[in-house]
């Protein structure tokens, strides 16, 4: 599920079935479900209202998991996509903060659904795992996975973000590897 409708509509261009709503907001129409995950979205689930919902559809031993990535560019090319960011979306996060400011930022995000999934009352004690892995792009992959970005990029300076980042990865040979760390707090669902 998706509260932006455009996303919806990307997703299932892959074949993805989709509904629009916020995960609080959404009926389940008596479905039941072996797992949740939400992947980079559950800052704008209210922590505990999303945990309790979560309970709600899950099956007795169902399992929550929600996680987060933060990449980082090859030295070099993390500064050229910033000073993009700066010049296009100055108000961005990427603008903002810097590499240890965005693992703060995780660790943050991960305590607080922890904490929400521990206030629902209906979960084993969370657990928090942390994954590092890389994934090397071409340039029209990273300005495709780019445009996944939702609401946080505005329509009116996509182009201008494109191109920038496209010319930054072109002056770096046309490809690059990212190296991720993914942020995971799971919990299983008490019977």
């Amino acid at each position: 599920m998706d509260p932006d409708a455009r996303l919806a509509e990307f997703a299932r261009h892959s074949g993805v079935e989709v509904e629009v709503s916020t995960f609080e907001a959404w009926e389940a129409a008596g479905r039941t479900f072996d797992a949740v995950v939400s992947g980079e979205s559950w800052h704008w689930v209210d922590p505990v209202a999303g945990a309790a919902k979560a309970a709600e559809v899950l099956r007795p031993g169902g399992r929550l998991a929600v996680f987060w990535n933060t990449g980082q560019p090859p030295a070099g090319l993390d500064e050229a996509f910033a000073e993009v960011y700066r010049r296009v979306l100055p108000e961005s996060l990427v603008s903002r903060l810097g590499r240890r400011s965005i693992d703060e930022a995780h660790s943050a995000m991960c305590a607080k659904a922890a904490d929400g999934i521990r206030a629902s009352g209906a979960f084993d004690e969370p657990e928090q795992w942390r994954f590092e892995w890389a994934q090397s792009y071409m340039r029209e992959e990273w300005l495709d996975a780019l445009q996944t970005s939702g609401g946080a990029i505005p329509e009116s300076q996509l182009a201008n973000l494109l191109e920038g980042v496209g010319d930054a990865i072109d002056s770096r040979g046309g490809s690059f590897t990212m190296d991720y760390v993914t942020f995971v707090v799971t919990a299983g669902r008490r019977a």
